[in-house]
C-alpha cells in the first residue's frame, strides 16, 4: 500500500487529501483508510505540482474522513 495523503477538507461532497509530495495515484483508483476499509475512489487532481490536492468521492460520508491518512491499493 502506498500513502496517499491526509484529509485536510471537505468541499462539494468530497474529501479533500493533500499529497505528502509530487507522486499521487491516478483518477480512478481505489482509497482505503489505516483499517483497510474502502474510504473512496480518486476523482480529480488538483493544485501545485509539488504537493498536488486529491478530490476522493467517498464511501460515506467524508466528513467521517476529516484528519484521515488514506492510502491507495
Amino acid at each position: 500500500m502506498k500513502r496517499v495523503g491526509e484529509v485536510v477538507r471537505v468541499a462539494q461532497g468530497l474529501a479533500i487529501v493533500r499529497s505528502p509530495n509530487e507522486e499521487h495515484p491516478d483518477i480512478g483508483t481505489p482509497v482505503v483508510d489505516q483499517t483497510l476499509s474502502k474510504a473512496g475512489r480518486v476523482v480529480d487532481v488538483f493544485g501545485p505540482v509539488e504537493r498536488p490536492y486529491l478530490a476522493v468521492s467517498a464511501a460515506g460520508s467524508p466528513a467521517e474522513l476529516l484528519g484521515t491518512v488514506l492510502y491507495a491499493r
